[in-house]
C-alpha cells in the first residue's frame, strides 16, 4: 500500500482520539510501517500539542517510527522555511513536481535580476510578496519574517528544515563558485560571487535560526513537518516520493 495512503488512515486513528494525550510509545505503535529518520512531526487536536523531534532524542528513547503526515494534509499553500542552503528551493521545486503547484522561490521577489544580488526596493518587494500569496496554489519557499504574517495567515502547511551550519556554508561556495543557471532559486542572468557578509550571515548570524522559525510556525498551528538533519530531509523525500535530489 502507498505510504501515502496508510499515514492518512494512521491520522484518521490519531485524530479519532479526541483529547486523548498519548504517549510517544502509543503514537510509535500507530506510526508503526512509516519511517522518517530525523524528522519532527506536529499533531494537533482537541488540544492536544505532540512534538517528536528525532534528531534530538537517542534511538534508546523512543521507536525509530513515528507517525508521518501524508503530503497531501499540507494543502495547497505550502511554506518552506529554514535557514540559507538548508535545501528550501530544492525541496520547494520537488514538491512542485510532485504535486503540480507552482513555486515561488522569494529571493528571486526580493532581488533584481541580472544583477549581482542587487535588492529591490522594499515596497516593490513586499507588493510582489503580497500579490503571489493571493495565488489559490503554491509552494513558496523562503523566510523574510517581516512578510511572514501575512503569508502564514495564507497557508494551509509548513515545513521547516535546517542542518548544520559548516554543511551549509559548504553549499553556498559550491552554488556560488559553480553558477549553475538551472540550479533551483537561481536569480536569472544573475553574476553571483562569495561575500563576506553571507559568510557571517551563514556561520554566525542564523546559525540557530531554526528555533526562531520553530517557535513562529507553532504560534500560527499549521499543520507542520521538521527536518533536523539532512539525513532527516533524505527520509522525507523517500516517505513522500519525491523527485530525487541532485
Amino acid at each position: 500500500m502507498p505510504i501515502e495512503d496508510e499515514s492518512t488512515d494512521v491520522s484518521r486513528k490519531w485524530l479519532g482520539q479526541q483529547g486523548t494525550d498519548h504517549s510517544f510509545r502509543q503514537m510509535a505503535r500507530l506510526g508503526s510501517n512509516l519511517h522518517v529518520n530525523g524528522a519532527m512531526m506536529k499533531i494537533r487536536h482537541a488540544g492536544v500539542d505532540k512534538v517528536v523531534r528525532f534528531g534530538h532524542w537517542k534511538p534508546s528513547q523512543f521507536s525509530d517510527r513515528c507517525l508521518m503526515l501524508p503530503l497531501h494534509s499540507l494543502g495547497e499553500r505550502i511554506v518552506v522555511l529554514g535557514p540559507s542552503n538548508a535545501g528550501k528551493s530544492t525541496l520547494a521545486v520537488a514538491l512542485s513536481k510532485k504535486l503540480g503547484f507552482p513555486t515561488i522561490h522569494l529571493d528571486q521577489l526580493h532581488h533584481l535580476p541580472l544583477t549581482d544580488w542587487q535588492q529591490r526596493p522594499e515596497a516593490e518587494f513586499a507588493a510582489l510578496h503580497d500579490a503571489a500569496i493571493l495565488r489559490d496554489q503554491w509552494i513558496m519557499e523562503g523566510n523574510y519574517t517581516r512578510l511572514m504574517p501575512q503569508r502564514l495567515a495564507r497557508a494551509t502547511g509548513a515545513i521547516l528544515i535546517t542542518s548544520n551550519h559548516w554543511l551549509r556554508f559548504s553549499r553556498y561556495l559550491k552554488r556560488t563558485l559553480i553558477n549553475r543557471s538551472d540550479r533551483a532559486g537561481h536569480l536569472e542572468g544573475a553574476k553571483d560571487s562569495i561575500k563576506w557578509e553571507m559568510i557571517h550571515w551563514i556561520l554566525v548570524k542564523t546559525r540557530n535560526s531554526g528555533a526562531k522559525y520553530a517557535n513562529i510556525l507553532r504560534e500560527a498551528e499549521l499543520p507542520m513537518v521538521e527536518c533536523h538533519t539532512a539525513e532527516a530531509l533524505n527520509s522525507l523525500y523517500r516517505a513522500w516520493d519525491l523527485p530525487s535530489r541532485r
